[in-house]
């Protein structure tokens, strides 16, 4: 059962929906915040310019009645030091956000008589002056108070942004000036914008959608093309046949590429594992064969079996076995031992016993690995130089202190590091320059070596330079000193 966004195509649409919703969302709301602030300050610029133009009338001494109070239809209130209104716009009819709830002029109160007591009220005016912007009379103040509001002219009720501008007269004291605009422009534009957001939005979201789910498309359509040809080649095991590659020049193509060079190498590794499996039959068929046939000559006639050969052929069989079993656990990545192994030992070990072989090896070289694998490099090394050797075998164990290019140095227990040297070296014919590489691979044996007594079946070095790889070292053929071969074994020092 398929889950909703299961695909790569619709999970990037939706990613991609979802970003741009969200930057079109933080946009608009923006652009609206930006749009209704100037268009408050814009209502507030209206507002204070029509109370400044009541207040200079006042200033040059109009009268309330005189006053242009209905221009435009915007409310305007004139209130005293007091706080009576005594002029306002002739068709307000109800009003908020000023202070001053009056529509109508009211009378001045009365003057007091003299000793009356007035003291109080002085003071708490002057108060107010002192708190207030100080004005000569005549002058209108600096200083514009805004606030916001709704009025009732006409019937009709609108919010508004009030202006209040103070202006000090010569005949009427303090005076403040209360001029509103209305806000209905800046409701309707916002409105207007919101509503062309909610309908553009979702119409913009949409064709993002669908233009990514089409460019999302054809950017894995190689994917899919890759995907049906792997599909194929696991079918029917085709390891020849490759993905294509598209000229994009992009991940795709790298990925296309890559890809094929895992099909390449996989391949390869098929196809030694086949070469070695037929190799490795037809080695264990010869000795198998033969020791069956002296076994069937020994059951029908006891008096010919050949004793020593058939302990020689199942000793043969024996090995082969056991190296084809090394074999088999390199392959799968078998990884040596971390233990420390003296080299000098080990030769001396492996070199016991064997005719014509002499080590000269410096003391305390060691090495960090497995020391029955590493055993095994010396012995197959030693069989295979006195398998060629005219009389003698030369072993050297040395410590290099600077490391050939190839070589990886280690830095293990002791801090000496440098590099180990092994070298084995015969008098025999050496190995064709040509031929230095060959003779590593698996079941290679030159002519001069392919009797069946004598040639093994070309796993030895082989086996050697597969647990030299293993434990970072190189093993390569060079020429001897006494015209013969030289295999040197390097490896990292401990």
């Amino acid at each position: 059962m398929s889950r909703p966004f299961a695909s790569v195509r619709a999970r990037a649409t939706l990613a991609a929906t979802l970003v741009v919703a969200v930057a079109l969302i933080a946009a608009g709301t923006a652009v609206l915040l930006s749009l209704r602030s100037n268009l408050l300050g814009e209502a507030g610029t209206q507002a204070e310019r029509s109370a400044r133009e009541v207040a200079t009338e006042l200033a040059v001494g109009t009268a309330y009645g005189e006053l242009s109070l209905d221009v435009d239809d915007r409310p305007v209130q004139v209130v005293d030091e007091e706080g009576r209104l005594v002029a306002a716009s002739e068709d307000l009819e109800r009003i908020s956000g000023t202070g001053v709830d009056a529509v109508k002029p009211q009378p001045a109160a009365p003057a007091p008589a003299d000793g009356e007591d007035g003291g109080a009220d002085d003071d708490a005016d002057d108060d107010d002056d002192d708190s207030a912007e100080s004005l000569e009379a005549g002058e209108i103040g600096a200083r514009t108070t805004v606030s916001d509001g709704s009025a009732t002219i006409d019937g009709d009720t609108e919010d508004y942004r009030f202006a209040a501008v103070p202006v000090e007269t010569e005949d009427r004291g303090r005076l403040t000036v209360y001029a509103g605009a209305p806000l209905s422009a800046e409701h309707g534009a916002v409105n207007t914008a919101l509503t062309v957001m909610l309908i553009g939005f979702p119409a913009l979201l949409a064709v993002v959608a669908w233009v990514t789910w089409l460019v999302t498309r054809r950017a894995l359509r190689p994917v899919e093309g890759i995907r049906r040809e792997m599909a194929a080649i696991t079918a029917s095991e085709d390891l020849a046949r490759r993905v294509p590659v598209p000229g994009t020049h992009d991940e795709v193509a790298r990925l296309a590429s890559t890809t094929n060079e895992t099909l390449t190498a996989l391949e390869s590794s098929v196809e030694r594992q086949r070469r070695f499996v037929a190799d490795a039959s037809h080695e264990l068929r010869s000795p198998i064969a033969s020791l069956r046939t002296q076994l069937e000559v020994a059951a029908a006639h006891p008096e010919l079996l050949d004793l020593d050969g058939a302990v020689e052929d199942t000793v043969r069989l024996q090995r082969l076995a056991a190296d084809l079993l090394l074999l088999a656990r390199l392959d799968a990545g078998e990884r040596p031992a971390d233990v420390r192994v003296d080299l000098a030992a080990l030769a001396r070990e492996e070199a016991e016993g064997r005719r014509g072989v002499s080590v000269r090896a410096d003391p305390g070289v060691t090495v960090a690995g497995s020391r029955g694998q590493l055993g095994r490099v010396l012995a197959n090394l030693l069989d295979n130089a006195q398998r060629h050797a005219r009389s003698t075998v030369e072993v050297s164990v040395r410590r290099d202190a600077a490391p050939r290019e190839g070589d990886t140095v280690g830095g293990g227990g002791s801090g000496e590091g440098g590099v180990a040297v092994v070298a084995v070296a015969d008098d025999g014919e050496g190995v064709p320059e040509a031929d230095r590489e060959r003779i590593f691979e698996r079941f290679v044996r030159l002519d001069a070596a392919r009797s069946r007594d004598d040639g093994g079946a070309g796993l030895g070095l082989a086996i050697a330079r597969d647990v030299a790889v293993r434990h970072g070292g190189t093993l390569t053929v060079h020429d001897a000193p006494a015209g013969g071969a030289l295999f040197e074994l390097r490896l990292p020092g401990a």
